[in-house]
């Protein structure tokens, strides 16, 4: 019997997982996809050489440097239901990129070291999720290395977090005592065996024994502080109550290790039980709000990232578009709201760098549609070109860097580089007004590194970036025209336009921009910038 629209788009569980550096999220990220059959071979993280390539980090230098600088895709199926994983950059240079994969996620899992607790980058990316009113399952790990106090890190998500807890399962020690976790729903113990580093890891469920079993098998001392504290789990914290996980208030909790395989698969049972199916999507449509279900026959989506030079032989560009409704079909016509057409043969299904064509999907599905420069981040596309989905921010850069090519002959090949570098949202791009500089914006000195690295290996242009003169940039708006226009043509020195061809104010410093605004009450000098489309 064939399996209805809703039905297909219902098995869907569209997530990204979230953490600060070196938390884990990479080894957990090649761990699911093991636990889910997606790889083979998990372990490759910690590994040398070649094998230290892992299956979502698939760029040049996030090979040699082992960290993720951009947010790639897989999709696997497991248990008659197909993930979306979305990996995230975990470094806080390409958080931009963090927050547009998180507009297209349904959940998150959040990683935490369990020596560290909360860090910093987690709570940028956990107050993104709020925004966004994601669930978010969390997920300690490290627990086979010495951590902190399981009660005292959940007392941490809960005040720093303003997030109620609520353990599934509680650890039995940490470190070289740790020995697995009870399952608090179930009753049993979920046993922990210990493995040396050069052991390659088996995909499968971790072995389960009652607790009369594990009375005899664990060190008494561990036992009793197991017993102990699972108690007092289940008397102090609440009990797991789904509608408050699924409004954001409550973060189920598993704890385990991923880089010995452990508790990945009762992350992955927890995800299917509990993580949202496609959500309701808010959207326009002819001027009206309108809410897009996951049922609805018509095909609608948003594209929250283009990625150029997947395939540097081929000068590929990719649009990473997320489905919100309807059943596609390859070789579909789908429209964008400036009603550019765009015939769909070749949509590409991920696992990171490697792709099959897409025969079909469904909402909650990412799906890639190879494109010339016709699409960019924040584009709707629906079968009608009617339908209009909430943009997605820019932020203004931390860093402006004056950029230049090495052989003065090359600008216009080098601004051709930096326009597609800034399309992908790796860095941006603005022009000022008077001269023919190019202005490169970044959140951090890393991402800099890395449109230096690209710039060279893919479009092989020596590129320098210098001290630009001005160091803050700021969009500017206003309800009055003639009044924008005006301060446009009587600040040449100090205005330009972005990418889109917004508006912007460049100045030396912040006072400059609040002298500004206090000259010019009628203008809007923003941090953030929506594109609208």
């Amino acid at each position: 019997m064939p399996i209805s629209l809703a039905e297909e788009a219902a098995r869907r569980r569209t997530f990204a997982i979230i953490s600060h550096p070196d938390a884990g999220k990479t080894t957990l990220t090649e761990n699911l996809l093991l636990a889910g059959g997606a790889i083979r071979l998990a372990g490759q993280v910690a590994a040398r050489g070649e094998r230290r390539r892992t299956s979502s980090d698939w760029m040049k230098i996030e090979r040699d440097r082992g960290i993720s600088v951009s947010a790639s895709v897989m999709t696997f199926e497991h248990d008659d239901l197909m993930f979306n994983l979305l990996d995230t950059p975990g470094h806080e240079d390409f958080s931009e990129d963090t927050y547009r994969t998180l507009t297209a996620a349904d959940s998150a899992v959040m990683v935490l070291d369990a020596a560290k607790g909360i860090e910093p980058q987690t709570l940028k990316l956990f107050e993104v999720c709020r925004m966004r009113d994601i669930p978010i399952i969390t997920f300690i790990n490290k627990m086979d290395r010495e951590a902190l106090d399981p009660l005292e890190l959940l007392d941490e998500i809960q005040d720093k977090l303003q997030l109620d807890t609520s353990p599934l399962y509680w650890p039995a020690a940490s470190g070289q005592r740790f020995s697995g976790m009870k399952d608090l729903r179930k009753g049993d113990f979920v046993s922990y065996l210990k493995k040396t580093a050069d052991k390659s890891i088996e995909p499968g469920p971790s072995t389960r024994i009652g607790m009369q079993e594990a009375r005899g098998t664990l060190d008494t001392m561990v036992m009793d502080e197991l017993e102990e504290g699972a108690e007092l789990a289940s008397e102090a914290l609440p009990d797991f109550d789904e509608q408050a996980f699924r409004e954001g208030h409550m973060t189920p909790v598993v704890f385990g290790s991923a880089l010995r395989h452990f508790g990945v698969n009762e992350l992955l049972s927890t995800l299917a039980e509990f993580a949202p199916a496609p959500r309701p999507q808010t959207a326009e449509k002819k001027g009206d709000k309108i809410t897009v279900e996951r049922s609805d026959k018509a095909v609608a989506g948003f594209v929250f990232k283009i990625q150029a030079n997947m395939d540097p032989n081929h000068r590929d560009r990719v649009a990473f578009l997320r489905l919100c409704s309807g059943e596609f079909k390859r070789g579909m016509r789908l429209k964008t709201t400036e009603n550019k057409q765009l015939n769909i043969h070749n949509p590409l299904m991920f696992l990171a760098q490697d792709r099959e064509i897409a025969e079909t999907a469904y909402a909650g599905d990412v799906i890639g549609v190879p494109n010339h420069g016709q699409l960019r981040v924040g584009d709707s596309l629906s079968e009608n070109g009617d339908i209009k989905f909430k943009g997605i921010p820019n932020f203004a850069p931390e860093i402006l860097r004056r950029a230049r090519p090495k052989d003065p002959m090359k600008s216009k090949h080098l601004r051709k580089a930096l326009e597609s570098l800034a399309e992908e949202g790796v860095t941006q791009l603005f022009t000022p007004a008077l001269g023919s500089d190019m202005i490169v914006g970044a959140v951090g000195s890393l991402q800099i590194d890395v449109m230096a690295e690209r710039v060279a290996a893919e479009y092989n242009l020596e590129v320098v970036f210098e001290q630009a003169t001005y160091n803050v940039a700021r969009w500017i708006a206003s309800d009055d025209p003639d009044k924008l226009e005006a301060f446009m043509e009587k600040n040449r020195g100090t205005v330009g336009t972005d990418l889109d061809g917004a508006p912007v104010y460049l100045a030396k410093n912040a006072w400059d921009v609040g002298y500004a605004q206090e000259k010019n009450p009628d203008l809007k000098f923003t941090a953030t910038k929506e594109r609208m489309v």
